[in-house]
């Protein structure tokens, strides 16, 4: 299966996104909100209908770049947050693996899932490349195994193997607060770049 733009946006076309939530979920809306900085330059990869870039600038962020392969999907976002769009926030149709730019936090929410799991070293890779010096990728993975994908499974031993050698882990734990469909399915992850590995 070639996962490629024009299957996105025909995903998008016809609704058939099966995991998204609708909103923002608990998980992520809890980290962001015990975040202190407003600055922090943050990049959500795969960002689809960017619940979470809804609430952080209702929450005042000042520097969010969304970025999504499909075309669809941008110019959904790009109407959505248009009073927003070159002041608070940017939107890039691009592929993740050949983005170029420097954030403190990149936020995950069902894009690593995804993704063909023959690309996840390729996405470990790009974060890292993607972070500035200590920066972090933040959010949630899921702790399950799927039929057929996307979206792809996998479980905490998998992620250890695959972040452990250029993230420390500051957390990397089962979710308290999933949103019901997924209680007990998702990892809590708060991944910091190292400066040597």
């Amino acid at each position: 299966m070639k996962m490629d733009e024009a299957w996105w946006s025909d995903r998008y076309k016809t609704g058939t996104i099966e995991w998204d939530a609708g909103d923002i979920t608990t998980p992520l809306k809890e980290y962001f909100l015990q975040l202190k900085r407003k600055d922090l330059a943050i990049l959500i990869p795969g960002c689809g209908n960017s619940h979470e870039a809804e609430f952080l600038l209702k929450e005042g962020f000042t520097n969010v770049t969304l970025l999504d392969i499909s075309t669809v999907v941008c110019a959904a976002v790009e109407q959505k947050f248009s009073h927003r769009l070159n002041k608070n926030l940017r939107v890039i149709c691009a592929d993740f693996f050949t983005h170029e730019g420097q954030y403190d936090l990149i936020i995950e929410q069902t894009f690593f899932c995804a993704l063909d799991p023959g690309l996840r070293q390729n996405y470990v890779d790009q974060v890292f490349k993607l972070l500035k010096p200590e920066g972090k990728l933040v959010g949630v993975l899921f702790d399950a195994d799927f039929n057929d994908g996307p979206p792809f499974g996998g479980n905490k031993n998998l992620y250890t193997d695959l972040f452990l050698q250029r993230f420390r882990i500051h957390v990397m734990d089962r979710c308290y607060n999933s949103i019901k469909p997924r209680m007990g399915r998702e990892l809590f992850v708060n991944l910091q770049k190292r400066s040597v590995y």
